[in-house]
């Protein structure tokens, strides 16, 4: 007595591309004594029947199908695995078959393959992808390039921004001769001991520079203008 195997089917349609206007079909059976295999396709029927290498039972079942296939485009391959078939339709056009099957009628053994499945209106997968794929070079990927905005991509130190001398921070009171390279943490100083940098700066008479006990001294001994006139001598 034979068995139904699983057969597992999806299609394709195209009205302009015959490799793209197909039905798949899949022959769920694994270990196919290949001397037994009997296979036998028609414009409007396919048939098939082998024996397991390891059960030895018979499976075998023919269907009629939904509308004709061109025999000699359709192509087969066995494996270990399964049995797989590729029909060409014969009629060219867009829309799906309604079903597999000429009549209509449930048949247990015949299942949807989910794994090459799509729908009517989602058909070409890959060449969406393709397209999606090329906006990816010009628009989000391209954002790679912006590490090329000077030293923006070295931000964390700031030592991107000694550069910015050359944008005309060199005329801001001489920030340009420091050349904001050592704003990276101050790291970029070259060991230069900041207390004295400062100490520099104010050493030569810069406002803000530092003041000792010294300097105050000086400021008390200075003049302190003529004195009053009361005290003043009469002249002679």
């Amino acid at each position: 007595m034979s068995t139904h195997p699983e057969v597992l089917w999806a299609q394709r349609s195209s009205d302009s591309a015959p490799e793209k206007n197909i039905v798949y079909l899949t022959v769920n059976l694994s270990d196919i004594d290949e001397s037994t295999l009997k296979y036998e396709l028609k414009p409007r029927e396919i048939t098939f029947k082998a024996e397991g290498k390891l059960d030895k039972r018979v499976y075998e079942f023919s269907l009629e199908l939904f509308e004709e296939v061109d025999t000699e485009l359709s192509q087969s391959h066995l494996s270990t695995r399964s049995f797989k078939v590729v029909l060409r339709k014969k009629e060219m056009k867009s829309e799906f078959w309604t079903r597999l099957t000429r009549d209509k009628v449930k048949l247990p053994f015949v299942k949807t393959d989910f794994s090459k499945w799509v729908d009517e209106d989602e058909q070409d997968p890959k060449e969406e992808q393709d397209d999606m794929g090329g906006m990816g070079d010009m628009g989000m990927g391209g954002m790679g390039g912006m590490g090329g905005m000077g030293g923006m991509g070295g931000m964390g130190g700031m030592g991107g921004m000694g550069g910015m001398g050359d944008m005309g921070m060199g005329g801001m009171g001489g920030m340009g001769d420091m050349g904001m390279g050592g704003m990276g943490g101050m790291g970029g100083m070259g060991g230069m001991d900041l207390s004295k940098l400062m100490a520099s700066m104010g050493g030569a008479g810069g406002p803000g520079g530092p003041s000792g006990p010294d300097d105050d001294a000086d400021s008390d001994s200075g003049d302190d203008g003529p004195p009053p006139l009361e005290d003043a001598e009469p002249p002679a």
